[in-house]
């Protein structure tokens, strides 16, 4: 079996992609309001910062800070997947996912990329917000509608200058 040596760093900010067991699947868009409630419950029991998030069809990127003494990100990706999970219909489930008493929904692992500096906090912001314009599922970041970047707009941190192209505006 595998072993991960994941950083333990507490009040990190950290980037991670999600995905669906079952890529070209639109699961996620289709019950994004079962997300937002898993979300939601993990974020009131087990808190964190939402700096950017973006879900797409069938996998998701986030840009999350853990708060100062906590690098227990890992549970929380559990918790929601788990709740997310729970609410729907069983996947295709091999036997393995059987053994596991998984549903089936999701892929095991996430993949996670601990922020090292301002330069690399903005680009995967941008990456996240993006990232529908670079999948083909809208011309605009600002039109795709379960981004985080229509909050960044409404506080003045993305300014849009024409009809495919936006900027980010970086703190500082």
């Amino acid at each position: 079996m595998s072993s991960y040596r994941r950083p333990r760093t507490a009040g990190a900010t950290i980037f991670f992609t999600v995905a669906l067991q079952q890529r070209g699947a639109t699961l996620l868009c289709d019950e994004v309001q079962i997300l937002r409630e898993a979300v939601a419950v993990t974020r009131h029991e087990r808190p964190f910062g939402i700096d950017a998030w973006v879900v797409l069809p069938d996998h998701m990127h986030c840009l999350w800070t853990l708060p100062s003494g906590d690098a227990d990100f890992a549970t929380r990706w559990r918790l929601i997947k788990a709740r997310f999970s729970r609410r729907l219909a069983p996947g295709m489930r091999r036997a393995s996912h059987i053994l596991r008493q998984e549903r089936g929904v999701w892929q095991r692992r996430f993949w996670e990329h601990h922020i090292r500096n301002e330069e690399d906090f903005a680009a995967h912001q941008q990456y996240c917000w993006f990232n529908p314009v670079k999948h083909g599922l809208v011309e605009r970041a600002e039109d795709w509608p379960f981004s985080s970047v229509h909050r960044a707009i409404a506080e003045g941190r993305f300014a849009t200058d024409g009809p495919t192209s936006a900027r980010v505006q970086c703190p500082g």
